[in-house]
């Protein structure tokens, strides 16, 4: 996980490092998303951009992709695929994710991915989909 995310991991409090919420909202979702004592840990393993997966036998790098939070990443493959993490998602059509926490900051990301060698995104909800469904789709 990246260092920018670990304190929701560490401390179990899902908007840990996320911009400011109202406070009923941040009440209401610290209820639904809160990790109990024995969930909480430090990450194994922090990454940011440009670790590589080659120690562990996959032809892999990590690629910084913040706007669902500052520490969101996607893992992209020496063969094109994207593990893009929340940024984006597939339920109706290949989109980007409805839970946002920087918007500017997403859109960034996105523009990102032109520049990236990716044929096949695996968002973390729906299916998979070929990048250039995603572009049509803009």
């Amino acid at each position: 996980m990246h260092g920018d995310d670990s304190g929701m991991l560490e401390h179990g409090d899902m908007l840990w490092n996320r911009g400011k919420r109202n406070a009923r909202s941040r009440a209401a979702f610290g209820l639904m998303f809160r990790l109990g004592e024995e969930d909480r840990a430090k990450p194994d393993l922090c990454i940011a951009e440009g670790y590589g997966f080659s120690g562990f036998g996959f032809d892999a790098k990590a690629v910084e992709l913040p706007g669902h939070s500052r520490g969101s990443v996607g893992i992209l493959t020496g063969s094109g695929d994207l593990f893009c993490g929340d940024l984006l998602a597939n339920l109706e059509k290949p989109d980007l994710w409805s839970i946002i926490d920087d918007k500017d900051a997403a859109h960034a990301s996105v523009e990102r991915l032109k520049s990236l060698p990716i044929k096949t995104v695996y968002p973390g909800h729906g299916k998979s989909f070929p990048i250039e469904e995603f572009w049509k789709g803009r």
